[in-house]
């Protein structure tokens, strides 16, 4: 609430000429008690006697009429008669009060202060603590003007504070309030509660004076004079520039001030032109709105966004007129946001939680054109305003697409016929279409009248069974109309504080619906062969209830369950307005339930049917959210309500009805490829149905496992006969971007059927068959199959071995579905499903080993599969004989065989290691790798290989298998440290440990294949030492000499290392620079030490310096450096 200290101007001028003092006998002394008349306000004294005509006069000329009217409609008023209208016109309900005050509803407020959390920091409820803390001082009540101030005690970070606080009223309504607080915000601060509860408290605490001009009237010339100069001495420094001011005009003849007959009066109320309502201030909602806009949904705006709708709520339920007006300021703001333009020109969407709140936004003004009382000239104004909005181009759409592109397939509120769903452009529907077309709407109809005016209305000689009938067969009335803009009706009638009304409408919709399910069941069963044999087309609903952006079912549902529960709150005020408060009967229209029947019942009826209605799915992602999200919030509300027996046969018999319904049920024989899926509905309907019927618990979920969308093909009929299903979204227009979620949801469905069918095999048998028919999903059976393994090995219970099977047969479904396809989680498959083959027994592990190129490739065969079977830790757990563990063995060997002919490079050593215990397919496997080395394998393959002969105490097969991986490998100058180095060291080494003849064999592969300088002499250093440890090793004895380095085979190698050296120290010359001259001599002084190994090598090396200080003069740094090193 903007609040500053300046007074506000007087809305009316006051002038009384011949009215004087003789008229003012009654006047009573200053300082009179506002309740002092013979209506005394204490309790005792009302519940002793009844009230004064007087009273009741003045209070309902006090609510109705500005005082201006009763001036002018009187010639003279009587003193006594003036002070009980001023006394009345200040409101006596708290709850406004706290509407303005907190973003909490006042009925719960009003009472006490007690509430911790958030709460207490309310301005309602701190102007309640400053109140009842006596804080509150110096209250003054001047015609329809009431001031006080009231002290904020100090706190440790605050000293005490002291606040002038005034307040406007007129006929109840607290119209202006100023306070020297400064805080700003919407809400009126704490202060002004303080100072207007005491007032509606303790009003006969309240001193109370009639309009500042009645007393002026009784001044003289002297007294008026001696008033205004002490004011002006009391107030000299803020008030003498002005009162000169005034003065100069009043003596000046010609003056604007001495053309006007009368002077304005602060305290002297309303004048008939004057709007009565609350004060609101419109500026602050506007700053607000925009903050918490530009915030993002950052720092709970979000939320401070849905509390000021809710306010709006609050207002039309109390039928202030304030709550259109602060929705405009809050529609304006909206539309003035910057980022809808960014998004637009972007062509990105707004984020979920903004677009709910413009979903609000849209719906409050539908309640808002509905008022069954709104004045035409009212709602004309609002059109103007809503198409105003709907015109601008960033005007956010209805279904939160940008483009116009796709096709319609919601139907327009008036009740025409549907739009035709094969057009190929779409209106231009925004989020105040709706409200546009509402404004179209009237409620003059005589049957809508009596519906919602009567709670006995009906026709029992009826007979018409047309389907407009206007009543049932029992004779109660019906309501055809748009089922969403009739449910928009009970909104509107909600929401503007006629619930009996909003009930009796509900009702009738409600029949409506239960008739027409009636009616298309006996249809669907009279042509049911026709329809199956033609097969499904076309969806029946175009537009779906769940989802749609009125809301219809949960109107529907919230109406009755408020009802039912008494939920309803605070009086209620007949639709005639009759100005009349009564109380709201305890159940209205009880007539219109049948025996055993409840409003509860009957809105948990209509939320079965409208979640089992066979509905299209519509376009786009925000669209489709909806849909899932308005569903989960129905069953939410659902699952709130503890099924009693009649619930459970409401359940039953919808559920009957929902599977025989055909086309017109999502859980019906006829689907729809592109319907709605049912699965979230279906999961609810079993768990809520399988203790009491468990049969029809288990028809609805299977019938719901149905997913036609990703089905290539939908044969004709009964969908529950099976189908050639391809795991692939079929290309589609638009798109279902919550395909994941709703895979999720069916996956949730399946689950929670295998649950609850565990030691029921003919059970699980059928659920199986269902998710290997629907669930298209490789991930998504994987998570069934693991559901399916902890539900059936619990440690609780001995092992279900039909739902062990269960799994394992989903588990084998993942391995063919993932074989030839990219799947991150691929490699945790496999290990689970050698896990759940071992808990099922050793026929599993044995069957899947025999067939494993349909589930596995051959390295996991090998490496996965195979080992794991082999494992002490598996033969411990199958507790296994001798005779089991050799069976078991041979067919893991024979998997490891296979796995290698097949993929040599990956599975050769796996299968090696797997054959190690049995030596003819030991030999078999060491075969395969020789056949496979010269094509098939890479030299790091056979190297590996190799070494692993070496480590089993094979030297020669690893000296026979590294040299035909020297024969795959080449290095080249550069390469020193290529990481196969130290494999060729080690097989150089090898080779040296076995004998000249086995060194004298590999060097002229090494010298083929090994071009870097470097590693060469490493080669050349290692093999003119002895190797004590290898040579002990492998028990040979080399003569205890060194080998020769002019005689084979070292001398082959040295003339190879020089010839690289020389080679490289070229190749690096040509493209060397500064930088890198000094690493090039640390290069030559190792070539020197290689030389040097020559008999002749002190020759050669020097004849290689001076032929490159010829070739490369011109690098004469680098030469210089050549020289100071090596001369």
């Amino acid at each position: 609430m903007a609040e500053c200290v300046q007074q506000p101007p007087a809305k009316r001028l006051c002038c009384r000429p011949g009215y004087g003092a003789t008229c003012r006998q009654g006047q009573r002394a200053a300082g009179a008690p506002c309740g002092g008349s013979a209506a005394t306000q204490s309790g005792s004294s009302k519940a002793q006697s009844p009230e004064c005509l007087l009273d009741i006069a003045a209070r309902k000329v006090a609510e109705k009429w500005p005082f201006q009217r009763v001036e002018e409609r009187f010639e003279r008023i009587p003193e006594p008669v003036q002070r009980r209208i001023v006394y009345w016109s200040f409101p006596r309900s708290e709850r406004e009060i706290c509407m303005y005050s907190s973003f909490n509803s006042g009925a719960e407020e009003a009472g006490s202060s007690g509430e911790s959390g958030d709460e207490t920091r309310l301005p309602f409820r701190r102007g309640i603590a400053l109140l009842e803390s006596g804080c509150v001082d110096n209250v003054l009540q001047v015609g329809f003007h009431l001031s006080g101030t009231v002290r904020e005690p100090a706190t440790s970070s605050e000293p005490e504070l002291v606040c002038n606080v005034s307040v406007s009223f007129d006929r109840c309504k607290i119209t202006a309030v100023t306070c020297s607080c400064g805080n700003k915000d919407i809400f009126y601060c704490a202060h002004v509660v303080a100072l207007s509860l005491y007032r509606v408290r303790k009003p006969e605490q309240v001193k109370l004076r009639l309009p500042i001009s009645e007393t002026l009237f009784q001044m003289n010339r002297d007294q008026l004079q001696k008033f205004v100069q002490y004011l002006i001495t009391v107030h000299h420094t803020e008030v003498l520039p002005t009162a000169q001011k005034l003065a100069d005009e009043i003596l000046s003849q010609n003056s604007e001030i001495n053309q006007v007959h009368g002077a304005p009066d602060p305290t002297a109320g309303a004048s008939v032109d004057d709007e009565n309502c609350w004060h609101l201030d419109e500026e602050q909602v506007q700053e607000q709105v925009k903050l918490f806009l530009s915030q993002g949904g950052y720092h709970g705006s979000g939320k401070q966004l849905n509390l000021l709708f809710s306010k709006v709520r609050e207002m039309l339920k109390m039928r202030d007129s304030n709550g259109a007006r602060m929705l405009t300021l809050i529609t304006d703001q909206f539309m003035g946001d910057p980022r809808l333009a960014l998004w637009r020109q972007q062509g990105t969407t707004m984020t979920d939680k903004y677009r709910q709140l413009w979903d609000e936004l849209g719906a409050l003004w539908m309640c808002i054109v509905l008022n069954p009382h709104c004045k035409p000239e009212q709602k004309g104004f609002w059109l103007g305003q809503l198409r105003r909005w709907n015109s601008v181009d960033v005007c956010p759409l209805e279904d939160g697409n940008h483009g116009s592109e796709l096709t319609n397939l919601t139907n327009a509120l008036p009740q025409g016929p549907p739009g035709n769903p094969d057009s190929l452009t779409r209106p231009h529907r925004t989020v105040f279409t709706r409200a546009i077309e509402a404004c179209d709407l009237h409620w003059q109809d005589p049957h809508l009248q009596h519906i919602i005016t009567e709670d006995h209305y009906t026709n029992y000689c009826y007979h018409d069974n047309l389907d407009s009938s206007l009543f049932d067969a029992r004779g109660w009335p019906l309501w055809h109309e748009h089922v969403p803009t009739a449910c928009a009706r009970v909104d509107a009638l909600r929401s503007h504080g006629y619930p009996k009304e909003a009930l009796r409408l509900a009702i009738a919709i409600v029949n409506t619906l239960r008739r027409q399910q009636q009616k298309q069941l006996d249809f669907f069963r009279t042509h049911k062969k026709e329809l199956l044999h033609k097969g499904m087309t076309s969806v029946t609903n175009l537009e779906g209830w769940v989802g749609h952006p009125l809301d219809p079912i949960g109107t529907l549902f919230s109406t009755l369950m408020e009802t039912g529960r008494g939920g309803e709150d605070g009086a209620t005020v007949l639709l005639d307005f009759s100005g009349r408060r009564t109380e709201h009967p305890a159940f209205p229209a009880q007539h219109f339930l049948e025996d055993g029947e409840s409003f509860m019942s009957l809105a948990v009826e209509t939320a079965l049917i409208g979640l089992g209605q066979q509905r299209v799915m519509p376009d786009g992602l925000y669209a489709q959210e909806k849909v899932c999200r308005n569903e989960e919030q129905l069953l939410a509300k659902l699952q709130e309500v503890e099924l009693d027996d009649t619930l459970v046969k409401i359940f039953c018999k919808q559920a009957v009805i929902l599977l025989e319904a055909g086309p017109y049920s999502g859980l019906g024989e006829l689907l729809y490829r592109e319907s709605v899926p049912m699965h979230t509905f279906a999961k609810y309907l079993f768990t809520s149905l399988l203790p009491h019927d468990a049969e029809l618990a288990y028809k609805i979920a299977l019938r719901a496992m149905r997913l036609p969308v990703l089905e290539s093909t939908v044969g004709s009929g009964d969908l529950s006969r099976p189908h050639h299903i391809v795991s692939v979204v079929p290309n589609r227009y638009p798109r279902w971007f919550t395909l994941s979620h709703i895979e999720s949801q069916q996956c949730e469905l399946a689950s929670t059927m295998l649950t609850a069918a565990k030691g029921d095999a003919r059970k699980l048998e059928t659920v199986l068959e269902s998710i290997q028919k629907n669930i298209h999903s490789s991930s998504h059976i994987f998570k069934l199959a693991q559901d399916a393994f902890k539900i059936a090995t619990l440690m609780d219970s001995l092992p279900d071995i039909t739902l062990l099977k269960v799994s394992l047969e989903l588990g084998l479904q993942v391995m063919r579905m993932t074989l030839s396809t990219l799947n991150w989680r691929r490699r945790e498959m496999v290990r689970w499903l050698v896990t759940c083959a071992t808990e099922v027994g050793v026929f599993a592990l044995d069957s899947i080993m025999q067939s494993w190129f349909t589930l596995f490739t051959p390295t996991e065969a090998t490496s996965v599969v195979a080992s794991t079977v082999m494992s002490n830790s598996t033969i411990v757990r199958l507790n296994l004989d001798c005779h089991q563990q050799e069976n078991l063995a041979n067919s893991a060997r024979t998997l490891a065989l296979q796995c290698a002919m097949k993929d040599p490079q990956n599975c050769a050593l796996s299968a090696l290691t797997l054959c190690e215990k049995d030596h003819i397919a030991f030999e078999t496997a060491y075969q395969i790798v020789l056949d496979a080395a010269a094509t098939g394998m890479n030299y790091t393959q056979l190297f590996t290989i190799a070494r692993y002969m070496e480590h089993r105490g094979y030297p020669m097969r690893a000296y026979k298998l590294a040299t035909l991986a020297m024969t795959h490998l080449n290095l080249s100058y550069n390469q020193d440290t290529h990481p196969a180095i130290n494999d060729v060291l080690w097989a150089c080494a090898l080779a040296h440990s076995l004998g000249k003849n086995e060194l004298a064999a590999v060097i002229p592969l090494v010298v083929k294949s090994v071009k870097c300088a470097t590693v060469l002499s490493d080669i050349l250093r290692r093999c003119t030492l002895t190797t004590p440890g290898i040579v002990a090793l492998h028990s040979r004895r080399n003569s205890g000499k060194l080998m020769s380095l002019d005689k084979a085979p070292l001398r082959q190698l040295l003339d190879a290392t020089i010839g690289a050296y020389i080679n490289t120290t070229h190749s690096r010359l040509t493209h060397i620079s500064p930088r890198h001259y000094s690493e090039f001599i640390e290069f030559l002084s190792k070539a020197r030490e290689t030389f040097l190994m020559a008999h002749d090598g002190h020759i050669q090396f020097t004849q290689f310096i001076d032929n490159l200080k010829q070739i490369y003069k011109g690098k004469k740094k680098l030469m210089m450096l050549v020289r100071e090193r090596f001369g």
